[in-house]
């Protein structure tokens, strides 16, 4: 099955809307505007039902199909927020609000689930019930978990769950995905080291924190180089390190701060374990107190088996067999569609938006809308095939 026609007449209106949403970028759970224009799309769609205010500022919409006598529910998944970014594109639909961008193509997410929920509510060519789902505050705010948590899956009796993501670096009409673990789980760390100050002049009268914690990040690279298996896959990066107030100052306290990503649960608990070790070990070798706040947030994202084949077939119908990679290789970047895929089976699905688009999260990124087309296709023909008419 190639491109929906549909979507051909409809892509310069999809469009707008997403160049809508980029001008108008909004950070976690303050998106009000952006859940306000996707509740009033939907009602104007003519969904059977719009709930508002899921997970705080989450969007849900109920869309049955002229059968529903299946029983079956799905639910398709889109993220809304932005990020802290100045952008730099110069389009000119770039954003209005300083310092706030969508450098990961939320809004290409949004408008792509808008339009398929629109084409399902005109068609309703199905047997069931769809589910569609917009997010807040992907971007380290587990969106995903508040709606959960606010009974989103329970209240629509929600059975199989399916997301996707732009993949810049991809060509437009590719899909990359694979069983398994496909994304990191994402951890934060704070390590807190107490010294004792005094002038920088007289060290020896002291104990210096900056020494202390240097010596930790030092060994902290240890952990993955000298106790995971080389064919596992973890990552440990300090990625700030604050103290000290003057030249001549050895100060009393230093504070390290990062991020640690790992593709099991197993590696998840090794890392962690082991880097405590070496945090209250090392300061105690250095003579300060040093203590580690350890913070799991995203899950690895795991595509349930036969839900990934299932979709690399979706896939394959709209964009042909060459053009889908059903093993790509995993991603340490990290995902709260994961709290989903714990909960029910389903799969994330990744779409190229082009070779030659900036990086995620980068200040010169911005979605290629000629994945619209494509993308709203896959949406629809995923519905269609899961939950087929039978009269």
């Amino acid at each position: 099955m190639p491109i929906v026609n549909r979507f051909h007449d409809l892509a310069e209106e999809i469009t707008s809307w997403r160049r809508d949403l980029h001008e108008n970028p909004e950070l976690l759970y303050d998106v009000n505007r952006t859940a306000g224009v996707v509740a009033d799309k939907l009602t104007g769609f003519g969904l059977d039902e719009v709930v508002t205010g899921l997970g705080k500022t989450g969007v849900v919409g109920v869309i049955k199909g002229r059968d529903t006598g299946s029983g079956k529910v799905i639910a398709l998944r889109a993220d809304m927020d932005a990020l802290p970014i100045l952008e730099k594109t110069g389009k000119p639909w770039a954003s209005k609000a300083p310092g706030k961008m969508h450098a990961c193509g939320h809004d290409g997410h949004t408008a792509m689930l808008l339009g398929a929920s629109q084409y399902l509510a005109e068609t309703r060519n199905f047997d069931g019930t769809v589910i569609v789902v917009f997010q807040p505050a992907e971007e380290g705010g587990a969106g995903a978990k508040a709606m959960i948590d606010d009974g989103l899956l329970t209240r629509f009796g929600i059975q199989r769950v399916f997301g996707m993501h732009n993949m810049p670096g991809l060509p437009v009409g590719m899909f990359a995905l694979r069983p398994g673990s496909l994304m990191a789980a994402a951890d934060r760390f704070t390590v807190s080291i107490e010294g004792l100050g005094g002038h920088a002049a007289r060290p020896h009268v002291s104990h210096d924190p900056i020494v202390a914690g240097s010596a930790i990040v030092a060994a902290a690279q240890t952990v993955v180089s000298r106790n995971a298996d080389p064919l596992e896959a973890a990552v440990l990066s300090v990625t700030m390190f604050h103290a000290g107030t003057a030249d001549n100052i050895i100060p009393e306290t230093a504070e390290l701060r990062g991020t640690v990503r790992t593709l099991s649960d197993e590696m998840r608990d090794l890392v962690e374990e082991r880097f405590s070790a070496i945090v209250s070990q090392v300061g105690a070798a250095y003579g300060v107190k040093a203590s580690l706040k350890y913070s799991r947030d995203y899950p690895v994202t795991a595509n349930d088996e036969a839900e990934a084949a299932f979709a690399g077939d979706i896939a394959a119908k709209v964009v042909g067999e060459a053009n889908v990679d059903r093993d790509v290789v995993p991603t340490m970047g990290g995902e709260d569609f994961s709290f989903m895929l714990n909960e029910r089976p389903g799969a994330f699905i990744f779409a190229g938006v082009g070779e030659d688009v900036a990086n995620l999260h980068n200040d010169a990124y911005d979605f290629n809308d000629e994945l619209i087309p494509v993308g709203c296709s896959y949406w629809t023909t995923l519905v269609e095939t899961a939950l087929p008419r039978t009269t």
